[in-house]
């Protein structure tokens, strides 16, 4: 997005009216995709890991804690990450909520040591650890890896029977999904899975498809079901690497959601209030939502398309935004209400989304032009890949310690070990070599 003349300033604070609305936006740009992350981690485990109301609280919580930590001088939302999907759903079947959650701790703390660092020594390093040639296959395989759980909540699983009621509850989701990303003007663009999941759970209303009786059975105000380590459950070690190198994926997405919102604030946000900071208060904000059975929580590109559109980038705003979600999460009513969407809305609308989170990993290879007449490159990319997609696992035991590393995080171990390590081509006809020979006779030239 280009730069552009912010109508309201970081610290200004807007007329109440302009306030209150603007908060709004902001919550309707979050909303759709931070409930989903519970309710799709959920359909992938099988059981109930993440519940839709702690995910509103620990959003809301978390987002204040980030604009504490950066001293009010960053307009961002922080809602539950994607990313973690089926990393929290491998960590449950594997560790059940003590396994998960403790990883998602893990993750905040992985943040917080990353932030100490870029203090001391700067943020050049994680170019190095973590270029395109990684980053890029790593969302890929997030996307990707999601898949069969999009085509199971449809209902067109191999051997499955296929219900119509379904199929066409589905479509419909994923039709005007899509029709609202391609066609949608204003706001409308920045939401469009929440305007598919608002239409497929009316034409599942048609067809019969909803059960309105957890609405009628629950209470105006609830508390949520928070997890707390040491009462609900004791801290456990055994699924820690299924979830932790996730961080480095959601690390990568912070830097470059923070670069696009400087561009469109005017001001660079990795210098002031600093990356160590920006880092500090993603990472602090993930570990309270661990600690209360929350999802691990990353900065929203939508939050920050509603900052470009609006031309208002007050955090005043985006902190009235955390504390509207903090109260959507103990209306039992409404969030019993979204617990009701069926299967088949969600399928609809993560056969798009799983499909936009793998292509932005396609986007951050060719936006880099990653050049795969490297073979290097080739190596890093397709043993990612294969490993992320075809189930590799390594069980490490010791003792009663049984530490498994799988999928995702396997390929994201794998790809910077090889990245690293691996020797670059001497290729004459490499992107590079052409590049320093091109350099040398513009300095003949020159001379």
């Amino acid at each position: 997005m280009e730069k552009s003349k912010m109508v309201l300033d970081v610290n200004e604070k807007p007329p109440i009216a302009t306030w209150i609305i603007l908060a709004i936006q902001h919550v309707f740009a979050m909303f759709g995709a931070t409930i989903l992350v519970p309710i799709l981690v959920n359909a992938g485990a099988g059981e109930t890991v993440l519940t839709i109301p702690v995910a509103l609280v620990t959003s809301g919580i978390g987002t204040l804690i980030y604009i504490l930590c950066t001293k009010g001088k960053s307009p961002v939302y922080l809602g539950s990450s994607f990313a973690f999907i089926a990393p929290i759903a491998a960590a449950y079947v594997k560790g059940g909520i003590s396994g998960a959650m403790t990883g998602v701790v893990a993750v905040g703390i992985i943040y917080v040591i990353f932030a100490i660092i870029v203090r001391f020594i700067g943020k050049g390093w994680i170019d190095k650890l973590l270029p395109p040639i990684v980053i890029g296959p790593m969302i890929m395989i997030i996307g990707l890896g999601l898949a069969p759980s999009a085509i199971s909540q449809i209902g067109l699983g191999t051997g499955e029977e296929i219900a119509w009621k379904g199929v066409f509850v589905a479509l419909v989701s994923f039709l005007v999904t899509a029709m609202v990303a391609v066609r949608g003007k204003g706001f409308l663009k920045i939401i469009p899975f929440l305007v598919g999941i608002l239409s497929g759970y009316i034409a599942a209303v048609c067809v019969g498809l909803v059960d309105f009786a957890p609405v009628l059975e629950a209470s105006f105000f609830s508390i949520p079901q928070f997890m707390i380590p040491f009462v609900s459950y004791m801290p456990s070690l055994s699924a820690l690497l299924t979830i932790a190198p996730i961080a480095l994926v959601t690390m990568a997405e912070h830097i470059g959601d923070h670069t696009a919102l400087s561009a469109i604030v005017g001001k660079d946000l990795l210098k002031e209030p600093g990356l160590e900071r920006t880092l500090l208060g993603d990472g602090i904000a993930t570990i309270v939502a661990g600690l209360l059975g929350g999802p691990a929580n990353t900065t929203y590109g939508e939050n920050t398309s509603v900052v470009g559109m609006t031309k208002i980038a007050s955090v005043w705003v985006i902190g009235l935004a955390a504390i509207f979600a903090i109260c959507l999460g103990f209306l039992g009513k409404f969030t019993a209400l979204v617990s009701t969407i069926p299967n088949p809305v969600l399928g609809g609308v993560s056969l798009l989304l799983y499909g936009f989170i793998a292509v932005n990993g396609l986007k951050v290879l060719i936006k880099n032009q990653v050049d795969f007449e490297n073979t290097k490159n080739v190596i890093v990319a397709s043993s990612m890949l294969v490993l992320g997609l075809g189930g590799a696992a390594i069980s490490i035991v010791s003792g009663d310690l049984s530490v498994t590393i799988s999928g995702m995080s396997l390929a994201a171990i794998v790809g910077i070990l090889i990245n690293l390590f691996l020797p670059v081509e001497k290729d004459e006809n490499s992107k590079e070599n052409k590049e320093k020979v091109e350099e040398k006779k513009e300095e003949v030239t020159n001379a």
